[in-house]
């Protein structure tokens, strides 16, 4: 295949914004393919290289200056081959001199819009809208394969080029035939949001609960002593957690791939912040000294591999009676089985009461479906909710311009909440109501449909008292429920706490600024203090 076809595929694949249209172009191309550029391919309509490596920065690459050839002759096969020509230079004195020859030497045969295209490429910077979720539906297509088993072996393989291989060259009884790789990470698998309790469990029969820690996801492989450690989105931190690879070295096994939680617990066995758990994944202090300050737990809540047997295709309950054989309950997540609303209610009670978030809700027969949002998981999470005074608005952009959309949020604060009255993070002054003092906690322009924004919009600018830069400030006067996950520690306000996923559920007409929720109210619900409604 010329190099031109996948230049104007890419094109028409970053024109259009169908799926259907853009899995039907992905599809044709891969027939297309022949045998030696299959994997080249499905890497350029991924947007990358196949080289992992090529050590030329953006400057480089958009600041050769080559003249473009006038007539199209590249084949993928000769941009490979040029590609990888830059990627067996080895280091050592003249070396980026060589890179930059080579690349010269690539751009130099190539059209304007092909030099373009492979500058894009090479930065891995292309824009073409073919994400990974297109090219596994197409890949199915193409080779007459089951979708559900191309995702899988790519989920497993973390290779999508190996895995178009094995559905053109075997089908589906070599998709399938793929295992789970000990020390590769695979996507997790993520839950869907229920309403409530009750709607998690409904026509469920006997589900198992497992309580939802408000801590950093980890995946934890096993192989002898060589301990692998990623995060949900399957970077290896296996060096900044050495307590996880303490635990997991601990295990009587050989081989192990486990799914867990790892989190800092207080003296007193509370979870600590968020934030400070997740200090210890940041790379600006040295591990040592922060393992000093954040210790680190682990709790595991699903296993995937135990010497040399996947687990993933099997149900729930046979992965749990894994789980319990080769994990101790002290690094286990607390579990219920029930059938029963009021036993599962209490089981989220003391799990609120804990410090954590809510509960995971789970289909015993489900199996663990990799990288997908699945029915067989189900978060209950009750939500917090505050009615917040509207201090501020900020103009919106793209399809929002020309309405006041992220909504600075104030709680009211007095004396006895210990707030120095700052109202507002620009250091104005404080914006009160009938005395009290208002504590800004966050913004959000989330929940706001094209209507409330209108209404929101007129309302804000009949109230507006000045502006600064693109924020209308306005007279503290309108209420509106904000519903949101949590509170986190913040230097950023002044009440010390901010908002996190907070999202507008409505204004309330019937309340007046000064009946507001309060800092202490604020205060008690981050330390525990005050429970959500279940």
């Amino acid at each position: 295949m010329q190099l031109a076809t996948i230049v104007e595929v890419s094109g028409r694949l970053a024109a259009t914004r169908k799926r259907t249209v853009k899995i039907e172009l992905l599809t044709d191309t891969l027939r297309d393919l022949t045998d030696d550029e299959l994997t080249i391919g499905v890497a350029y309509l991924s947007g990358e290289p196949r080289q992992p490596r090529l050590d030329l920065g953006p400057s480089a690459v958009l600041g050769a200056e080559v003249p473009p050839a006038t007539t199209s002759r590249l084949s993928l096969q000769d941009v490979d081959d040029a590609l990888q020509r830059i990627a067996d230079v080895q280091a050592g004195s003249g070396s980026r001199t060589r890179r930059l020859d080579a690349l010269e030497d690539l751009l130099g045969r190539a059209t304007e819009d092909e030099q373009r295209w492979l500058r894009s490429l090479i930065v891995r910077e292309l824009r073409q809208g073919s994400l990974e979720g297109l090219l596994v539906a197409a890949i199915a297509r193409a080779f007459e394969v089951p979708e559900r088993a191309v995702r899988r072996a790519a989920m497993l393989t973390g290779d999508l080029r190996a895995t178009a291989r094995l559905a053109r060259d075997g089908g589906t009884d070599h998709l399938d035939a793929v295992g789970l790789q000990v020390g590769v990470g695979i996507e997790p698998m993520l839950a869907s949001t229920a309403e409530d309790l009750a709607t998690a469990m409904a026509d469920a029969g006997e589900v198992w609960m497992d309580a939802k820690l408000d801590g950093a996801r980890v995946q934890v492989h096993r192989a002898g002593d060589d301990v692998a450690v990623f995060t949900r989105t399957l970077h290896d931190v296996t060096h900044r957690v050495p307590e996880v690879v303490d635990a997991a070295l601990a295990l009587d096994v050989e081989q192990v791939a486990l799914d867990g939680e790892a989190i800092a617990f207080d003296g007193d066995g509370r979870p600590r912040p968020f934030q400070e758990t997740m200090q210890r994944f940041g790379r600006e202090r040295p591990v040592d000294e922060v393992r000093d300050e954040v210790p680190l737990a682990v709790r595991f809540f699903d296993v995937l591999h135990v010497d040399g047997q996947d687990l993933i295709d099997e149900p729930l309950h046979r992965r749990m009676a894994a789980l319990d054989r080769v994990v101790p309950a002290a690094l286990r997540m607390e579990r219920l089985v029930t059938d029963d609303l009021p036993t599962a209610s209490r089981f989220l009670r003391d799990t609120l009461a804990a410090g954590h978030e809510g509960v995971m809700v789970k289909d015993p027969g489900s199996p663990y479906e990799a990288g997908r949002r699945g029915a067989g998981w189900r978060k209950a999470k009750p939500v917090h909710t505050l009615d917040l005074v509207v201090t501020a608005a900020e103009w919106g952009s793209g399809r929002r311009t020309g309405w006041l959309s992220n909504l600075h949020l104030a709680c009211r604060a007095d004396e006895a909440d210990g707030s120095d009255g700052a109202g507002r993070e620009d250091g104005a002054a404080p914006t009160a109501v009938d005395g009290a003092d208002l504590v800004m906690l966050g913004k959000t322009f989330k929940g706001l449909t094209d209507e409330v924004l209108t209404w929101q919009t007129e309302a804000l600018l009949a109230r507006e008292t000045h502006r600064d830069g693109h924020v209308v400030h306005v007279r503290p006067e309108l209420v509106v429920e904000i519903a949101f996950d949590g509170l986190v520690r913040s230097t950023r306000y002044p009440g010390g706490l901010a908002l996190r996923f907070a999202r507008v559920r409505g204004y309330r007409p019937d309340k007046p600024a000064t009946q507001a929720d309060t800092l202490a109210t604020v205060r008690a619900i981050h330390s525990g203090e005050q429970l959500p409604d279940l």
